[in-house]
């Protein structure tokens, strides 16, 4: 019986993918668990078209990604104040928070913190740093920042 997966199943096959198993393992097992449906003519059309329409938004949402990055490669001399002793060391530290803040701030770009990613552990001292952003999936970015006493 060919069947069309509805989600990921181990050991069997992928998201929307169109696979042949034994009769009584896709009635007794993957259909009424939800994991399946049989792969009629015309659910194969309605496959066939989702995943056209998904190739779509996916090239749009790279392309937007693909975008932004090239929108980052001009933010240069991107500044972080923090309040530092005279030693160099910051009261507290300096997080994915506050990057995202100065982006915003001094290039009006809307970044998710939780896309931010601060090479090292936390930043505790003032001085150069890098961050990698993740714009979308395999698509990355790395930004220079400097942090200097408020």
């Amino acid at each position: 019986m060919e069947i069309i997966l509805k989600q990921d199943v181990v050991n069997l096959g992928y998201k929307d993918e169109i696979i042949k198993v034994k009769d009584g393992y896709a009635n007794n097992y993957l259909i009424p668990q939800g994991y399946a449906m049989v792969a009629t003519s015309s659910a194969k059309k309605v496959l066939a078209e989702n995943l056209k329409q998904r190739a779509f938004k996916e090239d749009k949402i790279r392309k937007d990604a693909e975008a932004t990055v090239e929108q980052l490669k001009k933010v240069d001399g991107l500044r972080i104040g923090a309040k530092a002793s005279e030693s160099g060391k910051i009261f507290g530290s300096v997080n994915t928070i506050q990057i995202a803040d100065a982006i915003k701030s001094q290039f009006d770009m809307e970044i998710d913190r939780k896309k931010i990613t601060i090479k090292g552990d936390s930043i505790k001292e003032l001085g150069n740093y890098s961050a990698t952003l993740s714009v979308y999936k395999d698509i990355k970015a790395e930004i220079n920042f400097e942090v200097f006493a408020e």
